[in-house]
């Protein structure tokens, strides 16, 4: 699924992720990395094996768009708490399987209880927005911008979709106003909020292996 937001193309993945095919790059919002074992910490029933399943989504983002820069818009660390060592020895694997890949992150609310992740990540962190260009920023809060069309997370976006027989569930979502776009969580156990649509929004929710764009309101 493509659109133009920005200036610019931005294809939205499956993966719960988003390619900016005009700068070699993948967006990510939320990663949340070591929430479960803050969970599981606190008496939380949560399964594991969470990191290992976000890292294959990034590996299959990456081999679906050849993308040779991630920036993460903010919350990439859960909470201090969540810095088990095995979960930061996975990423850091993951990390020297990539040794040419860029990585970026625009620090978000968590990542300052979390603190930025460990020098063996090669993280670059900066404080948002981030420009791509004059048009395109990239941020954590989806805080409109003058001039400037933001591309965020933070607020875990989704819909609530509705069938036949008054059933419904919510889907994350990809949700695109007229000044801001928000990116779906990529991590697990990240809640969801389902937002409400202006006239004119577009919505593209995640379902399975597919995007699919909502119809206007």
């Amino acid at each position: 699924m493509a659109l133009q937001a920005g200036g610019t193309t931005l294809r939205l993945l499956p993966q719960r992720a988003a390619h900016l095919p005009d700068f070699d790059m993948l967006l990510v919002a939320d990663a949340h990395i070591g929430k479960a074992h803050a969970f599981r910490r606190l008496g939380v029933p949560v399964p594991g094996g969470t990191t290992a399943e976000a890292l294959s989504r990034l590996d299959a983002a990456l081999a679906a768009t050849g993308a040779r820069h991630i920036v993460f818009l903010g919350d990439l660390l859960h909470a201090a708490g969540g810095r088990a060592a095995a979960t930061l020895a996975e990423v850091a694997q993951w990390r020297q399987a990539h040794a040419g890949l860029a990585l970026t992150l625009v620090r978000g609310n968590h990542d300052s209880h979390a603190g930025d992740p460990p020098r063996e990540w090669k993280v670059d962190c900066v404080d948002g927005p981030l420009w791509l260009g004059e048009a395109l920023a990239l941020s954590h809060h989806p805080d409109a911008l003058p001039g400037a069309y933001v591309l965020a997370g933070h607020v875990h976006p989704a819909a609530r979709v509705g069938g036949r027989a008054r059933d419904s569930l919510r889907l994350p979502c990809f949700h695109f106003g007229a000044q801001v776009g928000v990116l779906p969580a990529f991590g697990d156990f990240t809640g969801m909020h389902v937002l409400p649509r202006a006239p004119g929004d577009r919505v593209f929710v995640v379902a399975g292996d597919a995007v699919r764009a909502l119809p206007a309101v």
